[in-house]
């Protein structure tokens, strides 16, 4: 009995010894990364030759080359249109991560993030050594930064086919479909991720907090069940969100997890790639999307860290599904108890505008639009004003044709404001030409879109019955006595 005991003892003591001598990359030699160091990594590494989110193809091509010699720098096809689409390969580790971009044309800040990211992986001599020792030898990652350059170059969605490429996972109609498919199956990664834009519009559900990014671990079949596959992407996204909540409290929403069978992030789930949606939306003062940029580089940093160390392990589903859904109930302009005039009689509405980008070389201009009217109590305006007391006015367009848009100032566009003039005429200009005045600039016509109906371009003023007291120009809310200082963006009509 005694020699069981002993031997006993002794396999104790032998299994003490093997499991300290077995420490995993999870264990404090590799503590969690605190937002400090994050936000530092960026500074020291953002990639100084993209100060905005309209970069095109050819814009990339020279900085992935200047990665080529810490990188493994492989073209995997070409688009509809002929360009190139390259994957950026770093780390020799057991756990394979894939990473992919701009699926859609003009949702790029994810781009922008992992360009910063390159300049990290390939540093040297830094504060990070560690940690990038510590990724290398655990990770494999495959970057693919831009899979639709056609579309990227056009700024639009869709690619060249007009498809929607995350509805090509099955029928693969599209040759950028085939090659990320095609990479996916040949690298069969362990993780992916599936990086886009959303409207700026989406908000936390029923708060008028703005949704600066949101998540998803994608459902692989109908009933939405939670596999160990989709578990693991769960609980990477919480560790995701601690860090955001630090940056943006509030500020992050879940997307809706219906399955949807022809796209990508649904498929790649169902294939056995653990897979995390992350959708770049608006923040205030950021239209150019460079503090989100940031935010996806901390983000993506953090995952690589949580799934090299397993730190993921330490989270739960049930703190994914503690984030609150996002929603699509924000609105550039609400105006609240507008009176409008009908056959005689008068009503009070709400009216919800939205302002929408309209693409002009590598800028853009914006249109107004009335999305919905009536009583918009479920919506929340980045900007909300209260007209009650105040009656709808149709505007005028002014007599004089003007030479130019250099003829016209400021000044003088407040003072036609002031006078009932919504419009004036321009000789010397295109439809289509930019400009930043608080007027709209007509090229010939002697009309102008206007109204206050759902669908209409909201152009009108707002009177008291005895003066004109705001100018609705575009979708933009101009207090004539007092105007604040905006920065238009529109066009020639």
């Amino acid at each position: 009995m005694k020699l069981i005991k002993r031997n006993q003892f002794s396999l104790f003591l032998l299994f003490l010894v093997f499991v300290s001598g077995c420490k995993t990359a999870s264990d404090s030699d590799f503590p969690a990364l605190e937002v400090a160091q994050l936000e530092q990594a960026y500074q020291e590494n953002q990639e100084a030759a993209i100060t905005h989110r309209r970069f095109k193809h050819a814009d990339l091509q020279p900085l992935i080359q200047k990665h080529s010699e810490t990188f493994d720098v492989a073209e995997l096809g070409k688009s509809v249109e002929g360009k190139s689409i390259s994957s950026l390969d770093w780390g020799n580790g057991p756990t394979k991560v894939m990473l992919w971009s701009q699926m859609h044309g003009n949702e790029s800040t994810a781009t922008m993030a992992l360009f910063d990211l390159f300049n990290f992986l390939g540093k040297t001599g830094d504060d990070f050594e560690e940690l990038r020792t510590l990724l290398k030898e655990n990770l494999h990652l495959k970057f693919i930064p831009m899979l639709n350059p056609d579309g990227s170059d056009k700024f639009q969605r869709r690619n060249a086919l007009d498809i929607d490429l995350n509805r090509d996972a099955i029928s693969q109609i599209s040759p950028e479909a085939i090659i990320l498919k095609g990479a996916r199956d040949s690298f069969e990664p362990e993780f992916g991720f599936n990086l886009h834009d959303q409207q700026i519009y989406y908000n936390v559900v029923n708060t008028p907090q703005q949704v600066t990014i949101s998540v998803l671990a994608p459902g692989y079949n109908y009933e939405r069940d939670v596999n160990d596959v989709r578990a693991k992407a769960m609980q990477i996204i919480v560790g995701m969100d601690k860090v955001l909540q630090q940056e943006i409290p509030g500020g992050v929403g879940k997307y809706d997890d219906s399955f949807e069978p022809r796209a990508f992030g649904d498929n790649i789930q169902k294939w056995g790639t653990s897979t995390i949606l992350i959708e770049s939306g608006g923040y205030v003062g950021d239209p150019e999307k460079q503090y989100i940029r940031k935010l996806n580089f901390m983000i993506i940093l953090n995952a690589l860290h949580q799934i090299a160390t397993k730190g993921y392990e330490q989270y739960t589903t049930e703190q994914y599904f503690a984030i609150p859904d996002n929603d699509l109930q924000m609105v550039d302009l609400k105006i609240n108890e507008m009176n409008v005039e009908i056959e005689g009689k008068t009503y009070p509405v709400d009216l919800a505008i939205r302002r929408n980008e309209n693409n002009a070389g590598d800028t853009y201009s914006v249109s107004g639009s009335v999305v919905d009217l009536g009583d918009m109590q479920v919506y929340f305006g980045f900007e909300e004003k209260d007209a009650s007391g105040l009656t709808y006015q149709e505007g005028k367009v002014f007599e004089t044709t003007f030479e130019s848009v250099s003829d016209i100032s400021s000044e003088k566009a407040y003072e036609l404001l002031r006078e009932g003039y919504l419009a004036v005429k321009v000789k010397n200009a295109e439809a289509g030409d930019l400009h930043n005045l608080p007027i709209l600039l007509l090229k010939s016509s002697d009309t102008f879109s206007a109204g206050w109906k759902t669908g209409s371009r909201p152009n009108f003023y707002l009177s008291d019955g005895e003066e004109l007291k705001v100018a609705i120009v575009n979708g933009y809310w101009i207090d004539l006595a007092n105007p604040e200082e905006q920065e238009f963006k529109q066009a020639v009509y």
